[in-house]
């Protein structure tokens, strides 16, 4: 009997979006992805492929008024399937870090798979210039990460180390979270419980 597969369905329904797809944790990294935000399908696309995550998401949304719904619903989804997917986390390694560079960006993203809440966002005070993109600003992708890890019950620390466009440095940054993540859910065959002295992780 071969391992199983650790996945979760996406469903999330309002008045303002419709989103469906599925997260394998234990994936290739293939990806069918279209939220009617070009930028973040290119985010989301990278954070899979070098998490080795496979991701399917189809959003509808109300992009007309502006992307803040979609944004943020489509964070909510994918932080709760990641969290579903998990299961009770037996045998995970817990923590992952990544320091990634993108031309003359560099981006480190730390998490702790520990049921607890909190994030870290730390820019160096030049980083306030940097440009958007397009329709996408440092902002959006900041709130989308930290609902990422509200709703998936993780530790992130993201520290931007240098950058000057909003592209290249989430670029960097949704990169250094995808094998971050991919680290700390790897199975350690030593561990034979959940990898926390309380003996539960409360996701």
């Amino acid at each position: 009997m071969g391992k199983k597969i650790r996945s979760a369905a996406i469903k999330r329904k309002t008045k303002e979006t419709d989103i469906t797809g599925k997260f394998v944790i234990d994936g290739t990294g293939q990806t069918d992805i279209d939220t009617g935000i070009g930028f973040l399908d290119h985010m989301l696309t990278l954070f899979a492929f070098h998490g080795l995550f496979d991701l399917k998401i189809k959003a509808k949304g109300d992009l007309k008024v502006d992307i803040h719904h979609t944004n943020e619903d489509v964070a909510i989804c994918l932080g709760k399937a990641f969290k579903e997917a998990l299961g009770d986390c037996k045998g995970i390694k817990r923590y992952g870090s990544k320091e990634v560079p993108m031309d003359m960006a560099a981006v480190r993203g730390m998490v702790d798979i520990g049921g607890r809440y909190a994030f870290a966002w730390r820019m160096p005070p030049y980083a306030v210039s940097i440009v958007s993109q397009e329709n996408y600003s440092i902002e959006d992708g900041k709130d989308f990460l930290d609902t990422f890890a509200k709703n998936a019950g993780l530790n992130l620390h993201v520290d931007i180390f240098s950058g000057e466009d909003v592209h290249h440095v989430l670029e960097a940054a949704f990169k250094a979270l995808g094998i971050a993540l991919d680290e700390a859910t790897q199975i350690d065959l030593r561990r034979k419980g959940v990898p926390s002295t309380k003996g539960v992780i409360d996701l």
